[in-house]
């Protein structure tokens, strides 16, 4: 028998999820273009709002979560603002950050500038290179803690 809609979201409750991937901070700029910049012909947004989230693996870990899984997270951010505003968030969210390991890389975060409602530019600000030797080393840490 095929389980209803209810009967699927309730298993959630007894799963215990391993995230493990980049975790990153999503930041959105609102705002409005009221004239164009006098040095180059792009637009100038003025910023009224801002708001933050937790994006990528932590992202889907929040997503597991408000479905009612146990969630940990396997990652690694870097020892800046952009991973103290994670952690935060983390926090805020009631999200374990035992197993995140803090380098010296820079901590992902992709900022979305809106105008009027429409996204007019994404930058991002990340380090490229291989993550699977690190991963490793965050997964074996909070395994030696549990």
């Amino acid at each position: 028998m095929t389980p209803t809609l209810p009967e699927i979201f309730k298993r959630f409750t007894s799963i215990n999820a391993l995230v493990v991937g980049d975790v990153m901070l999503d930041m959105y700029l609102f705002g409005h273009v009221s004239r164009m910049s006098p040095e180059a012909p792009v637009p100038i947004v003025n910023i009224n709002a801002s708001e933050s989230r937790l994006g990528g693996a932590a992202n889907v870990a929040l997503n597991l979560k408000s479905l009612g899984a146990g969630v940990t997270i396997c990652s690694v951010i870097g020892k800046d603002a952009a991973g103290k505003k994670l952690l935060q968030l983390l926090k805020k969210n009631k999200l374990a950050s035992t197993s995140i390991l803090l380098t010296d890389r820079i901590t992902t975060e992709k900022t979305r500038v809106f105008n009027n409602n429409k996204q007019t530019l994404r930058y991002d600000c990340e380090t490229e290179s291989d993550l699977s030797l690190v991963m490793k080393s965050a997964c074996l840490i909070k395994s030696k803690r549990q």
